[in-house]
């Protein structure tokens, strides 16, 4: 079915579903990816409904855009308020939906998707400078997800190298309220992954992780969610880190988080964090990476 006009989340936006999956973008505010799910299944993602924000800037939930600065993988940058309805153009399948110029910063945030198949989606995150000076930074892509019950989140580690490491950064304090623990009970490893239980306790962690995918399993809609963005050991990342993740308390939500690398962007040029998203036709356990990498390798 191609793209349709529909409200999603009580928004104006468009729709998309195929046998397995269906995806809502709303367009009259953000960009922002509203919906996600099986076709006749629970929505994944989750939707604020306590006007939850950061000054004029509101969370909503759903899958959006942030940029990140160097030095400053979170800063006031990121929570610019991105609420106004966009440009949106439909070619080929694609859809592209851009926001308004940044009355500050003088980049647009513009989110681009592609059908793949049954169950793919390539996501393209990206922010331009519209401006007549030089702007620094990286494309964050955030996407809010409900914890239900029974529901684990993974990212597979190392790159199987002989040289195999990889970085994560704890935090137990940040942004002037949050706090997290070290020794987080919702976290354990594997040989090769990084698993999440949540447990509704607030937590937060950046990863370098080589592989680039991070999934939550889904097993009371029988099905995994899956993100996988290219990952460059020469670029420089926030912290030097590629993904990251964020309990919330309470579990009101869990966010999964790419980060792409820092680049000065001149006038007109454009960074790009490209994910490609699968839904599968069964709830997949996230023991081995294996398991996960070969799901994009079929």
């Amino acid at each position: 079915m191609p793209w349709h006009e529909t409200t999603v989340a009580g928004k104006k936006g468009f729709g998309w579903r195929t046998p397995r999956m269906r995806v809502g973008i709303v367009t009259d505010c953000g960009p922002r990816i509203a919906f996600l799910g099986k076709p006749d299944g629970a929505n994944l993602l989750f939707q604020d409904t306590e006007d939850r924000g950061r000054g004029d800037w509101r969370l909503m939930g759903g899958h959006r855009v942030w940029p990140t600065r160097p030095g400053a993988d979170e800063s006031e940058d990121a929570y610019r308020p991105d609420n106004a309805p966009c440009e949106v153009e439909i070619e080929d399948d694609v859809l592209t939906a851009v926001a308004p110029t940044d009355d500050l910063l003088r980049i647009r945030r513009g989110i681009r998707v592609t059908p793949l198949g049954d169950g793919s989606l390539s996501v393209e995150n990206f922010i331009t400078n519209a401006g007549d000076m030089l702007y620094s930074g990286g494309v964050w892509a955030l996407t809010c997800t409900e914890p239900a019950q029974g529901r684990r989140y993974g990212i597979p580690l190392g790159d199987g190298s002989c040289w195999d490491c990889f970085r994560i950064v704890m935090f137990r304090s940040w942004g002037g309220g949050h706090t997290s623990r070290f020794d987080d009970p919702q976290i354990r490893f594997t040989e090769d992954m990084l698993l999440v239980d949540p447990q509704g306790i607030e937590t937060k962690r950046m990863i370098e992780a080589p592989r680039g995918i991070i999934a939550m399993d889904a097993p009371d809609q029988d099905t995994t969610f899956l993100k996988k963005t290219a990952y460059d050991r020469e670029a420089r990342y926030p912290l030097g880190c590629n993904m990251a993740f964020y309990v919330g308390p309470d579990n009101f939500m869990v966010e999964m988080e790419t980060l792409g690398p820092e680049v000065t962007l001149r006038p007109g040029e454009t960074a790009h964090n490209v994910e490609q998203w699968l839904l599968t036709d069964r709830a997949i356990r996230l023991d081995h990476a294996e398991t996960l990498t070969g799901l994009f390798d079929a």
